[in-house]
């Protein structure tokens, strides 16, 4: 699968080409919140549950924040210490933005945590003005270091038939592939919606994702 030539050499890039239905929520997960935003786990109860289910890769999305990112790392290196294998930590968040006129969610991965870059979406709500446009935040994301992706394209407004090129014509890098958007008790892609998002993120090169877009208490639900 092609990859966006900014993100060809991105350390994310070789677990995202692996991605597919059956990924999460046991091997990967790359969308979900904690108490930092809207979610209802501590961030410390969020990675016991990643490290009982043997998650291999986790990001912690929390809107417009980077809170969670440290208390993770910490718990996972005390984990590790004691003889443990903890899933890799990316580092995450979800970010609102304008695209194609549209009010979209996009998840920034694996950039460096406290760049500048990325300030104007660490104050615990979307931003206003210039910073709002997708084109700025995906500018943004990649200053920092990070890959751009569209979550949950199925989920607005717009048709993702729409809001996916319209993404990979800003250098978006991909967008959330499998997502379970009948919100069932526990995670499973929903068919038809996610064929059709993984059709049109391949005819246009773009990376996929998956993720629980867990708010509740157990991280393989939502």
């Amino acid at each position: 699968m092609p990859v966006p030539s900014d993100a060809r050499h991105h350390p994310l890039v070789p677990v995202l080409e692996t991605v597919t239905a059956s990924c999460c929520p046991g091997r990967l997960n790359f969308h979900c919140h904690t108490t930092n935003s809207d979610g209802s786990l501590h961030a410390e109860a969020l990675a016991a549950q990643a490290l009982s289910i043997g998650l291999e890769h986790l990001a912690v999305t929390d809107h417009h924040s980077t809170d969670s990112f440290r208390p993770i790392q910490q718990w996972f290196e005390q984990q590790s210490e004691a003889g443990a294998t903890t899933p890799h930590l990316w580092s995450g968040m979800e970010i609102s933005c304008l695209l194609e006129g549209c009010l979209v969610h996009v998840l920034a991965l694996g950039f460096e945590l406290d760049h500048s870059a990325l300030e104007p979406y660490r104050q615990g709500q979307a931003p206003v003005g210039e910073p709002l446009k997708a084109v700025e935040v995906r500018r943004r994301i990649h200053a920092a270091g990070g890959l751009a992706v569209l979550a949950h394209p199925g989920r607005y407004r717009l048709p993702f038939h729409r809001l996916i090129p319209a993404a990979a014509d800003l250098g978006f890098d991909g967008a959330e592939a499998f997502y379970d958007y009948e919100m069932q008790a526990r995670w499973h892609p929903t068919p038809l919606v996610c064929e059709s998002v993984t059709q049109l993120l391949d005819k246009h090169g773009l990376l996929r994702t998956c993720g629980t877009d867990t708010h509740g208490l157990e991280l393989c639900g939502r």
